[in-house]
C-alpha cells in the first residue's frame, strides 16, 4: 500500500507517457496518489473501483476517465475481477511547451484540461471509439502519436457524452502530517485486517479520538472506515476464490467472521454472490 506523490517519467523520444498492461487484478494494491501529469485511463472490459478525488463510484464493462493535474486518484485495477487490461496516457499541462494552451486552436482541449481537475468520465460512443483508438496509439512512432493525442484530445473536447466526478476543483491538499497519518492507517488495515479490528486502535494511531477519527477518514477517503476495510477484505477473499478456496475459507481467512453478512457485502461490492465469482473467470 502506499499514498502520496508519484514520479512520472515519459517514454524515451516522447513527451509523454504511453502504458498498456494486462495484470491479474488481485495483484492491485490500494494506490491513493496523485502527479502533475494530466491522465487518460481506458479500462477494457470487467468492473472494478473508480476512486477519483472525493468521488468514489464502480465501474462495470470498462471505464474511460481523465483526470487532471495533481488530482488525486486510485488505480482502476484495485477492486476488479479477473484480468486487468488498461491503457493509459500521462502528460504534462505544458507537454508542447509553454503557452500551447493559449493559442486559439487550443481553446477547446484547454476547456477540457480545465474540467479534467473535477475528474471526468466519459461514456457511450465516445468511450467505444476512444477505446479503440487507443490501442492503436502505441504502434506508431513518436511524432505521429503526439499529433494523435491532439487529436484523441480534440475529440474528447467537443464529446457531450461525459460526468463530473466532482462538484468542484480536488486538487491534492493533504499536507505531511496527513500523508504520514494515512499511511499508517493503510499500513495497519494490511497487516491487520484478516482479524477483527478495533476502530478505538486506529484511532489512536491516527491521534484522533474515535468521532474524529471516522469524520475525518470519511471527509479525505469519501468512504467510512468500516466500508473500506470490508472492500479490502472483500478483494482478498476474490484472491482466495481463484485460488479454488471455498466460500466459507475465504470468509473467515479474509477476516469476516459470518458467511451471511460475507456475501451480502461481497455481492454489494462484485454484484456476484461468491460461490458464483470464480466461475466468471
Amino acid at each position: 500500500m502506499k499514498t502520496g506523490y508519484e514520479r512520472i517519467q515519459a517514454d524515451e523520444g516522447s513527451s509523454f507517457r504511453l502504458l498498456h498492461q494486462r495484470v491479474k487484478a488481485e495483484d492491485f494494491a490500494w494506490d491513493y496518489h496523485y502527479h502533475p501529469e494530466i491522465e487518460i485511463v481506458c479500462v477494457y472490459g470487467g468492473n472494478g473501483r473508480r476512486h477519483v478525488g472525493n468521488h468514489l463510484s464502480y465501474y462495470q464493462e470498462g471505464d474511460l476517465v481523465l483526470i487532471g493535474s495533481n488530482v488525486p486518484h486510485g488505480g482502476f485495477g484495485f477492486g476488479a475481477i479477473g484480468e486487468h487490461e488498461e491503457v493509459v496516457i500521462q502528460f504534462m499541462p505544458d507537454f508542447l511547451g509553454d503557452g500551447f494552451l493559449h493559442k486559439p486552436e487550443m481553446k477547446s482541449i484547454k476547456k477540457l484540461l480545465e474540467r479534467g481537475l473535477q475528474g471526468i468520465k466519459f461514456d457511450g460512443a465516445t468511450k467505444q471509439i476512444v477505446s479503440e483508438e487507443l490501442l492503436k496509439i502505441k504502434e506508431i512512432p513518436p511524432f505521429q502519436r503526439m499529433v494523435y493525442l491532439l487529436n484523441l484530445l480534440e475529440f474528447l473536447s467537443n464529446s457531450k457524452e461525459f460526468e463530473l466526478l466532482n462538484k468542484r476543483e480536488t486538487r491534492y491538499d493533504f499536507g505531511m502530517r496527513d500523508q504520514l497519518r494515512l499511511r499508517k492507517i493503510y499500513q495497519f488495515v494490511e497487516e491487520n485486517f484478516t482479524t477483527e479490528i478495533e476502530i478505538q486502535k486506529v484511532a489512536e494511531l491516527a491521534n484522533l479520538t474515535v468521532p474524529a477519527f471516522c469524520n475525518y477518514f470519511k471527509k479525505n477517503l469519501n468512504q467510512t472506515f468500516t466500508d473500506f476495510v470490508n472492500e479490502y477484505r472483500v478483494n482478498y477473499a476474490c484472491k482466495l476464490l481463484n485460488e479454488g478456496r471455498t466460500v466459507a475459507d475465504a470468509c473467515f481467512e479474509s477476516g469476516f467472521n459470518n458467511v451471511s453478512y460475507f456475501g451480502r457485502v461481497f455481492k454489494k461490492l462484485k454484484q456476484v454472490q461468491p460461490s458464483q465469482f470464480a466461475l466468471q473467470k
